[in-house]
């Protein structure tokens, strides 16, 4: 297991690539299932996600080979419909595989996913249209047992614009008979994403990015060639990171489109912000001011998973803030940790107020899920003194090398095995 070690207090200087979306990859990989032809997804992340999405798919039977960054999926010799326990309760993704492992054998074994522990994340929504597809689900000793005759497309209404289901519903009703319409769908630009490949490879997907996303049923998938979109949750850390420390930092191959509900509450900091083509740049050289309010909304409102990121930007805003948190009912857990660094936060319910201080000081944090770890990272570059942040393998689910980015950006940031 390892931790970062950090030396805060420095300015962070200089250019940084953004990965490609985590988020747009995991559910691309689980339709590569869909088709007998190869699927090639340009640079693909090296994180923790990814690795676990293509064991799963190696126990589907897939085969999976890497060329650099790039990953091709053949799914021709797919002969089981089982994910397994284990890999199902480290990747909240796997739940992506049950409408393609639905649509390619008729039938699917899935225990109840995992991932970060930031409240209950249901997988209701996504079984209540697969059902409307025409699957009989039952559920049995913590596993959800799917199978159906054929799929049939219908019109699904979401009780919440839940992306996952979204996404799910759209990978079972590509190859079902007839049309589908989700209504109420996730607007998420990580949704578009996942029409333009299925279109890529065939599929007749329209309306994605809106909240009605329309799907004709076809009968068979090709092969694809696919670069994803850039991760935009990656870019935003990024940018909070330069907000906090102080700085000019660049960052390459962003949309920044996709990002304007925190490049809006950047600006309110008093950070000057450029944009040009695929590039953001930041520069930030005094104290930034409070924002207020943040509240998460599905998109195009604050994404949640920016969320512990802004809170730890508003503990060194001079004035206060309130962050409430919409989506999910425990993403708090990461305050006890930023306050061992001196922040000064109270959280009632779904919101943290916080009281801007004029530094934070070094300490040992642990990170306890994948976007708190990040705010716990940028919070120690921050502030004065050194850190530790143990439990950094949370943080390797979502952030490719993470640390050599840092510090390419000047800051003092290193992996220690314990």
């Amino acid at each position: 297991m390892d931790k970062y070690m950090i030396n805060g207090g420095r300015r962070l200087e200089g250019c940084v690539r953004i990965q490609t979306a985590k988020n747009s990859v995991l559910p691309i990989l689980a339709a590569s299932v869909l088709t007998d032809e190869p699927v090639t997804v340009l640079n693909v992340p090296d994180i923790t996600d990814v690795r676990n999405m293509v064991k799963i798919l190696g126990c589907l039977g897939c085969r999976a080979v890497y060329d650099g960054d790039n990953l091709t999926i053949d799914s021709s010799p797919a002969d089981n419909c089982e994910i397994p326990r284990a890999l199902a309760h480290e990747l909240r993704s796997s739940v992506f595989l049950l409408g393609s492992v639905i649509s390619r054998f008729r039938k699917a074994k899935i225990a109840y996913p995992g991932g970060c522990d930031i409240g209950l994340r249901p997988v209701d929504l996504h079984l209540t249209g697969l059902k409307r597809l025409g699957v009989d689900i039952t559920e049995s000793n913590g596993y959800i047992l799917c199978k159906c005759e054929k799929l049939v497309g219908n019109e699904i209404m979401l009780d919440c614009p839940s992306v996952g289901a979204t996404e799910n519903i759209m990978l079972a009703a590509v190859k079902a008979e007839g049309t589908t319409i989700i209504k109420n769908a996730a607007r998420e630009p990580e949704i578009e994403d996942l029409q333009n490949f299925l279109n890529s490879m065939g599929a007749k997907v329209r309306g994605a990015g809106s909240g009605s996303v329309v799907v004709e049923g076809v009968e068979k998938l090709g092969g694809s060639v696919y670069q994803p979109i850039s991760d935009r949750i990656e870019a935003g850390t990024y940018l909070i990171a330069a907000a906090m420390c102080g700085g000019n930092v660049e960052l390459e191959g962003v949309n920044a489109e996709n990002l304007s509900s925190l490049l809006h509450k950047l600006r309110e900091n008093g950070c000057k912000l450029r944009i040009k083509n695929d590039k953001i740049i930041i520069r930030s050289d005094k104290r930034p001011v409070s924002v207020k309010s943040v509240e998460t909304q599905p998109y195009p409102g604050f994404p949640t998973d920016l969320q512990a990121q802004m809170t730890a930007l508003c503990c060194v805003c001079s004035g206060n803030s309130i962050v409430t948190e919409n989506l999910f009912e425990t993403r708090f857990k990461y305050v006890p940790e930023l306050r061992k660094m001196g922040a000064d936060i109270t959280v009632v319910d779904r919101s943290a107020f916080v009281r801007g201080v004029d530094k934070l000081r070094g300490a040992t944090t642990v990170a306890h899920d994948l976007r708190g770890g990040a705010a716990l990272v940028i919070a120690a570059l921050a502030a004065e003194g050194d850190s530790e942040v143990l439990d950094i393998s949370h943080i390797d689910r979502g952030y490719e090398r993470f640390e050599y980015k840092l510090a390419s950006l000047g800051a003092g940031i290193k992996r220690v095995g314990i």
